[in-house]
């Protein structure tokens, strides 16, 4: 199958991290959008918004977040794929 036949099955991910992640790390996390936003009694939190290909790739990101030594809060599938950081600016 070309690659013009392929389907993109891509999901859609919110993931939420305890702390404050600064912007620039969206490049090494493939270009995902990061937003901050705080929690209960004001406390940082990092929001990564992205869409994955599969399990594989979410476990990937997972393993980047361990490795970063960043706490986990959830992991929220969505509906449909985010938009880009690109389609974003075009708006």
């Amino acid at each position: 199958m070309s690659e013009q036949g392929q389907r993109d099955d891509r999901k859609a991910y919110r993931i939420q991290v305890d702390g404050r992640l600064d912007r620039d790390w969206s490049e090494w996390f493939d270009e995902l959008d990061i937003t901050l936003e705080r929690i209960a009694g004001g406390k940082p939190a990092t929001i990564l918004t992205t869409a994955l290909l599969d399990q594989a790739a979410l476990r990937g990101l997972l393993c980047r977040l361990w490795d970063l030594n960043l706490a986990l809060i959830s992991v929220t599938p969505l509906q449909g794929k985010p938009i880009s950081p690109e389609e974003r600016e075009v708006r």
